[in-house]
């Protein structure tokens, strides 16, 4: 006789089933979904709100709370759960899909509503996607042992989150743009869903409303993909003052390039970076007090400034034998090398013989590079997030006076001096900080009001003895004034930026932010 076997309720290893397989498959899919729309909120956030640090951590802590929700409500579902599977993953292909079309929408022509509708769709999206695993699990746990059930699924998910997490900067974004990928992913969703009709087409009760739906999800969502040049368009026209005649979307930012009256601008995630009617005002004050100062500079480096205009500049020099553009985001330096339109606003000097284009960190680089410079132009954007800070830090100072002749003279751009004063003087407090000289100054550029710049140097800077015969903005009797501080602008105490408090951040943010309110 047979020994008797006690039941254990748990169901016996078995080979797995084609449609276990197909679902662990769709635990991959929406794995990568989910993850693919959190950075997309992210990415979004932090270009319209900026500081990328809080908008992602706060993204993605709104997600990771909408799963539990999620996983919490899950038990309510008890029964047809197959349906309710496919129910869910219609709706995350629909608002995941659509999330960044519709935030891009909501910035151009709501701003106010940005905010909400932000938090609320990565709330919504997180609640589905964390209704879908646990539905997923049970499923699956007719016919997969508990331990090996909870291993699969976690690894399947963990995967579709690495694909994704990879593909996401370096392919996605730089190839589709946000609003194609988010759409592409969403038809991906969808895809799952009328997958699951067919895999459970046996146990649905409404299996032909259940395909409507599924085709008229998928039929919005390729809609919207074939027409998402036109939303984009739509969305971004709205934004800009003036027409649109290049957009694309980098690894690192989004890039467009507008025209009108007062010729071309260039923004950088929504932020103006020059006005073609008076960005030689910038570029001029920018780089003549210092290299005209040198005498006869001949190594010149270029921190930012992938436009090329600060190139343009330094080459109105004979001295000058070799240029190193050293810019984070090659489709910038592409873009002003190759579109003619764009190559011409700075006379093609990124095509010259005499420049060297290095597409890098360039924290990373002075802390690699061995040569030194006669003169180093530094042109980052303004402190916004922590990213950008690390580059306005005493250790970063610490590095650019490694890399300066002894003779040498750096210039770094410094934001406001009106606008935000105590920004402008912690920044030259902080290079004051590594034991350089600093000769402050200031422009007034119509575009962006009164500029801040800093002369930097082992020796004390002198007034040059000439100027480039060509300049627009800077004569003789003129740049002397431009280091003159009036009272509002005058210097006050600031507090060293370092890596480890990123000060400058949070004063930059501050400052700024009232003129925003008003």
């Amino acid at each position: 006789m047979r020994p008797h076997m006690k039941d254990t309720g748990a169901p016996a290893p078995s080979s797995a089933r084609p449609i276990d397989i197909a679902l662990l498959i769709s635990v991959f899919v929406v794995a990568a979904c989910g993850l693919l729309y959190e950075l997309a909120a992210g990415a979004l956030a932090s270009y319209v709100l900026g500081d990328s640090v809080l908008q992602f951590s706060t993204i993605i802590g709104t997600y990771l709370f909408a799963m539990g929700v999620g996983s919490w409500l899950s038990r309510y579902f008890e029964r047809q759960l197959p349906a309710h599977f496919l129910r869910i993953e219609l709706l995350v292909a629909l608002i995941g899909g659509a999330l960044p079309a519709t935030l891009f929408l909501a910035n151009a022509y709501t701003p106010g509503a940005f905010r909400f509708l932000l938090y609320g769709m990565v709330f919504m999206v997180g609640t589905l996607v964390g209704l879908e695993i646990p539905l997923v699990m049970r499923i699956l746990k007719r016919n997969v042992v508990l331990k090996d059930l909870v291993s699969q699924v976690l690894t399947f998910d963990y995967l579709g989150a690495l694909a994704v997490s990879m593909a996401f900067p370096l392919l996605l974004v730089p190839h589709l743009g946000l609003i194609r990928t988010g759409l592409l992913f969403g038809v991906m969703n969808a895809a799952v869903a009328l997958w699951a009709v067919w895999l459970f087409r046996h146990e649905l009760r409404r299996l032909k409303a259940h395909l409507a739906a599924c085709v008229m999800v998928l039929g919005l969502l390729l809609a919207g993909l074939a027409g998402a040049e036109h939303i984009t368009s739509f969305a971004e026209d709205k934004f800009y003052q003036d027409r649109i005649v290049f957009s694309t979307a980098s690894s690192y930012q989004r890039i467009v390039v507008t025209q009108g009256r007062a010729g071309h601008r260039l923004y950088l995630n929504g932020n103006l970076q020059f006005a073609q009617a008076d960005e030689y005002r910038y570029h001029e004050a920018l780089v003549h007090p210092a290299m005209a100062a040198h005498g006869r500079p001949k190594r010149v480096a270029v921190l930012g400034g992938g436009d090329g205009m600060a190139v343009r500049e330094i080459l109105k020099y004979p001295s000058v034998e070799s240029v190193t553009l050293v810019e984070l985001d090659p489709a910038m330096t592409r873009i002003f090398s190759d579109n003619p339109t764009l190559a011409a606003l700075n006379a093609h000097a990124l095509q010259n013989y005499k420049v060297n284009i290095v597409n890098t960190d360039a924290f990373g680089w002075l802390q690699e590079a061995t040569d030194t410079f006669d003169v180093i132009v530094v042109d980052f954007p303004d402190p916004t997030n922590f990213s950008i800070g690390k580059l306005y830090t005493n250790s970063f100072y610490a590095l650019l006076d490694r890399r300066l002749a002894a003779s040498g003279y750096a210039v770094v751009q410094t934001t406001s001096p009106l606008v935000a004063r105590n920004s402008f003087w912690t920044v030259v407090q902080t290079i004051e900080s590594v034991g350089l000289n600093t000769a402050p100054y200031h422009a007034h550029v119509p575009s962006f009001g009164e500029w801040g710049f800093v002369i930097a140097s082992r020796r004390p800077w002198r007034l040059p003895d000439s100027l480039p015969a060509d300049l627009r903005f800077l004569g003789a009797g003129t740049l002397p004034l431009l280091f003159d501080f009036p009272l509002d602008m005058a210097r006050v105490p600031g507090e060293v930026n370092r890596l480890s408090n990123q000060a400058l951040v949070h004063t930059y943010e501050r400052e700024w932010g009232k003129v925003a309110a008003h």
